[in-house]
């Protein structure tokens, strides 16, 4: 039934496209439900603040990763701490801004009468309103000047440490610039430049959260944030997917150290599923020594005991190559202990075959050829 009804969409609507902004089919957004969301400054403007610290020190101490808010972005702090007063049936439990976006945890406790993007937009005209202020008293950007995401404004909004951890008190800072008006500009000006009058792009990206157990997970990756953001800076290089590298005879996408691929010694991981757990044993032995002498284990970690090698091989943080079935978009990022192994440099996840949306299990053609990719991959300039 299931399948068929995805093939009626299909043929209706099309194939689901790669987005980060689209919503669930099986949700109608007015339901009990806890919500990650996401919302990014439109053209990706660093307006809201500025990330700090050291990524390797730990949390609670005075060098930890952290965000200092501009002005502007206590003022969408305090917008967000809104929507509970004026939506009773919300629930804040988590809040991250950054500098060219936010994150933000919302737990619907009842079923509410307005759509959740109701709300969302409700908190969004308050920002504009913040945002208008804000901007009247600065110069217009040309629409030719272009934003790097994450980039650290020279001038735009400049983070105000008075304005830090009292974030109604932007709003009363902002008011004398409110004397200060920009002249009109022609109409058509306005229309193709839009740094000034919206904060936040159209729309957001959610993600439900599926059980309790999720929680503290999705909370985790809201509050650290800041950390990841100046591991993606120091490792960029590592964090962008890459489209259409030939290596051999396939061509692939991926994520990760290419690095890896140039190693000396590389071995592909290959463990019969007819292996005793003693048999199981010894190879994990032999694998195991050959990564700590410095070889790049390369598997897609098809059977249990591939997988329990690769696994161990990860943990102990020896470099690994993984090949997998599902491809990657431009959106694609490293998730939770990937991002991290990623930005250390020991970790590169490759897929020779497109993104799709829809979990599919492996046929017995591609586990064999993803296990032919491997001895490939680990024999490549030999």
């Amino acid at each position: 039934m299931t399948e068929q009804r995805n093939k009626d969409k299909a043929a209706f609507a099309g194939e689901k496209q790669p987005s980060m902004k689209r919503r669930s089919d099986v949700n109608n957004y007015h339901g009990r439900h806890i919500y990650l969301l996401t919302l990014a400054v439109e053209g990706r403007r660093p307006l809201l603040g500025k990330v700090v610290g050291n990524p390797l020190a730990a949390d609670g101490s005075a060098d930890a990763p952290r965000i200092e808010l501009s002005a502007l972005g206590g003022a969408v702090f305090d917008c967000w701490q809104q929507i509970p007063k004026r939506h009773p049936e919300v629930e804040i439990l988590a809040l991250q801004i950054m500098p060219d976006h936010l994150h933000g945890i919302l737990w619907v406790k009842e079923e509410v009468q307005q759509h959740l993007g109701h709300i969302i937009g409700g908190f969004k005209t308050g920002c504009n309103k913040a945002y208008r202020v804000f901007a009247a008293a600065l110069p217009q950007p040309t629409p030719s000047k272009g934003y790097t995401p994450g980039e650290q404004p020279s001038s735009e909004l400049e983070p105000a440490s008075s304005q830090v951890g009292s974030p109604c008190s932007a709003y009363a800072a902002a008011l004398p610039q409110q004397s200060v008006q920009s002249q009109p500009r022609p109409k058509r000006e306005r229309c193709e430049d839009r740094h000034h009058g919206l904060l936040f792009e159209p729309n957001y990206n959610d993600l439900i959260c599926k059980s309790y157990d999720m929680l503290p997970t999705l909370i985790n990756y809201v509050k650290d944030n800041p950390r990841r953001l100046l591991m993606k800076r120091a490792h960029s290089e590592y964090l962008r997917p890459f489209f259409n590298l030939r290596l051999g005879s396939n061509t692939y996408s991926g994520i990760g150290n290419l690095a890896l691929l140039s190693a000396p010694h590389r071995l592909a991981v290959r463990v019969s599923r007819r292996n005793t757990e003693a048999q199981l044993q010894d190879e994990l032995r032999r694998y195991m020594a050959a990564a700590r002498s410095g070889t790049v284990l390369i598997s897609p970690a098809i059977s249990p005991g591939e997988k329990r090698v690769m696994r161990t091989a990860f943990d102990a943080k020896l470099p690994t190559v993984v090949i997998m079935e599902n491809g990657f978009t431009p959106f694609s990022k490293p998730h939770g202990e990937q991002f991290y192994a990623c930005a250390e440099g020991r970790l590169l996840m490759l897929s020779p075959w497109p993104h799709h949306n829809d979990r599919q299990k492996l046929t017995a053609q591609q586990c064999q050829a993803m296990n032919l990719m491997a001895l490939e991959l680990a024999a490549l300039g030999n």
